[in-house]
């Protein structure tokens, strides 16, 4: 396809399956993608991150790598001025979207920002991320943060091992939003099932990992690093999470934003239109079942509606989160 000044159609994508340590089976059996074993943790539902690519579903770029796609046909992603030069400033697609499902504990982490990336991680992107819980255990926590005042203290906590002192855990339940900025300490707990928006990142330094083994080792801890980035103190936990469960109907609602990202949800009940604003609007459907201009859409589904398409039509009974830059 040559042109695609008139392309209508939304980018549905291929999710990408994950097997690790903590997974478990609600990926497959509440969402209803093909995939074996009890291990599987996470779904890449919108990713042009080579750790896990997915591609187009159908329609005129059946196959194509996301990638590529950004690559070839910078006007779906409103990137492309009238003399044909890129106006984003991104060098890569710039989001991943994931559903996260934590049968056990995921290891204790932080992440770095875009300057110790580039610097320490071969030009990667840093990792600004938030979540939203889908569902959870009663009783449920989230890591968030931590309880040392100095980076002294913090370097004594983690070196000698004084977790229950250093770790900050906090109630969470379903509709729950956090924002998760880059040296934030953090781990999602085990009976939470979360969608994560994030920069398009792979790099994650655990501090910590319960002694756990793998394949009869432990798994690469990042100490060192963790230390450099983590912030001290952290942020309040007053200041932390958000109840965004019960939000208005049929428009979207802006949980979050930031120079990465901005996050919408929508609550669909009936029909609504949904105005491009935006250089493209990624899409989830978390819940529920319907339409997006004509297409069927279902729970589980991942698209991206192209800068192409000015206006959509939503009708059905859906909760989705939205995401673009």
């Amino acid at each position: 396809m040559n042109s695609t000044e008139n392309f209508a159609e939304p980018l549905f994508l291929n999710p990408v399956l994950t097997h690790n340590i903590w997974g478990g089976t609600r990926l497959r059996d509440d969402y209803g993608y093909k995939v074996e074993g009890n291990d599987i943790g996470e779904c890449w539902g919108i990713s042009a991150h080579p750790n896990g690519e997915g591609t187009v579903r159908g329609g005129a770029f059946d196959g194509v790598k996301l990638s590529e796609l950004w690559e070839t046909h910078p006007e779906l992603f409103g990137n492309k001025g009238a003399d044909g030069e890129r106006i984003l400033p991104y060098d890569r697609f710039p989001l991943l979207t994931k559903i996260i499902d934590a049968k056990d504990d995921l290891s204790i982490q932080v992440h770095p920002d875009d300057e110790y990336a580039a610097e320490h991680e071969n030009g990667s992107f840093g990792k600004t991320e938030c979540w939203y819980v889908l569902d959870c255990d009663d009783n449920s926590s989230l890591v968030i943060g931590h309880n040392a005042t100095t980076k002294e203290e913090l370097k004594d906590m983690i070196n000698n091992g004084r977790w229950s002192e250093f770790i900050r855990e906090l109630p969470v339940k379903k509709g729950d939003f956090l924002q998760i900025d880059p040296g934030t300490v953090h781990a999602i707990k085990g009976g939470v099932l979360i969608l994560e928006t994030q920069q398009n990142s792979d790099i994650t330094y655990r501090v910590y990992d319960y002694d756990r083994l793998q394949n009869g080792k432990p798994r690469q801890l990042h100490v060192s690093q963790s230390i450099d980035v983590i912030n001290v103190p952290a942020k309040s936990a007053d200041d932390s999470i958000r109840h965004m469960a019960d939000t208005e109907i049929n428009t979207p609602v802006c949980m979050y934003e930031c120079k990465y990202y901005k996050v919408f949800k929508i609550s669909v009940d009936g029909s609504m239109k949904l105005e491009q604003k935006y250089p493209f609007m990624g899409i989830s459907i978390l819940e529920g079942c319907g339409t997006v201009n004509g297409f069927d859409v279902k729970k589980g589904d991942h698209l991206i509606l192209p800068n192409t398409v000015r206006e959509s039509e939503i009708c059905g009974k859906m909760e989705i989160i939205a995401s673009t830059v």
